[in-house]
């Protein structure tokens, strides 16, 4: 039998984590011709769902609503006129909802779970078909529901622009060991491509060796990370791709590293801001192109699968798994950065789903 109500957060304002609200039962809109039912599993929190609360994320929003973006769960209704999936199917949600194929648009933008539409936080949730994808068929559910946001947005930033996408033997540099960070060298190694990456922990490196980077620098010991990582690669010519996560603090060092018609890819801010940051000028004496990633489309999400599937690639999850209840202390939990990998919410088992 269809559930007819569910549990589930909703975030009605921006004063905090205690903005985020806990039902026990809301009522399960009545499914449309091109709906699904998901019964979600796991769902798996970003910094951008922390930024949110905070006041500090960019992009629209419709507040309130369900907050987070990634999750995995199983197909447990569907409308008349439902094509692509069936019931018992293992899906994952995608971000934008309706960017399918090629460049993001603007009302791709207004579509973002957890932002503008209801999100993960939730025992089920129903999304029209187009907005999701099948899960790969090597990974669980916890596995899977860290996909969505980190994960495409590494393979965004390495394959998202036609003609410079990453090719074997380039040189990557990725930032940190956040979960885009992670995703990048995971994916560039299995392209047979070299890794630089930038830490600040003699046990975060060593983390990132076993992921096969090829150098680690440590950001705080070097300040000059971003000259040190040109040095690194063949030629001293620079880096192909920079995946880049700290935002205007790190962005001088970005550009160092870079090579000539090198890609620098802006995922985020987390190093937070400063006044004290290259111009436009600097873009043009590098040589480089410089664009900014908001996550990718439907289309780029099912070929990364397919390469997680191929490749053997496996999500580095932290131990610590949250309960759904437990949301508050989960935001608390990644804010205060004890997290390492990506941080995931246990919602329902998936043999209590009711087909």
């Amino acid at each position: 039998m269809t559930p007819s109500t569910t549990k589930q957060w909703t975030l009605e304002g921006k004063d905090g984590f205690d903005s985020l609200k806990f039902h026990d039962k809301v009522e399960i809109p009545t499914l449309g011709d091109h709906d699904v039912l998901v019964n979600f599993h796991y769902a798996s929190l970003n910094y951008r769902d922390l930024s949110i609360p905070k006041g500090k994320y960019p992009f629209p929003l419709a507040l309130p609503t369900v907050p987070a973006s990634d999750g995995a769960g199983t197909i447990v209704a569907a409308g008349p006129r439902v094509s692509r999936f069936q019931k018992g199917d293992r899906v994952l949600t995608l971000f934008n909802q309706s960017h399918i194929a090629g460049d993001i648009t603007v009302s791709d933008v207004a579509t973002g779970l957890g932002g503008v539409l209801d999100g993960t936080l939730r025992q089920y949730g129903a999304f029209d078909e187009s907005g999701l994808v099948l899960m790969p068929s090597t990974l669980d559910f916890q596995q899977g529901s860290t996909l969505p946001c980190a994960a495409l947005t590494a393979w965004n930033g390495l394959y998202g622009v036609e003609g410079k996408s990453l090719k074997p033997g380039d040189t990557v540099l990725t930032q940190g060991t956040g979960g885009v960070s992670m995703f990048a060298l995971q994916f560039a190694k299995a392209a047979g491509a070299r890794v630089i990456s930038t830490t600040s922990s003699d046990a975060k490196a060593e983390v990132l060796k076993k992921l096969g980077a090829d150098h680690i620098i440590n950001y705080k010991t070097d300040e000059n990370w971003g000259e040190t990582a040109k040095k690194l690669t063949p030629g001293g010519r620079g880096c192909a791709h920079v995946i880049e996560v700290g935002g205007p603090k790190t962005m001088a060092q970005s550009l160092k590293a870079i090579r000539p018609e090198g890609i620098i890819s802006i995922i985020g801010f987390l190093a937070g801001f400063s006044k004290d940051q290259p111009s436009f000028l600097d873009c043009l004496s590098n040589l480089c192109t410089v664009r900014g990633v908001l996550v990718g489309s439907r289309q780029q999400f099912e070929q990364m699968n397919e390469a997680i599937d191929a490749n053997g690639i496996k999500p580095v999850v932290d131990e610590k798994v949250f309960s759904l209840e437990e949301i508050k202390e989960a935001y608390q939990y990644m804010w205060d950065q004890k997290h390492f990998g990506k941080l995931t919410i246990k919602i329902d088992d998936p043999s209590q789903s009711k087909l």
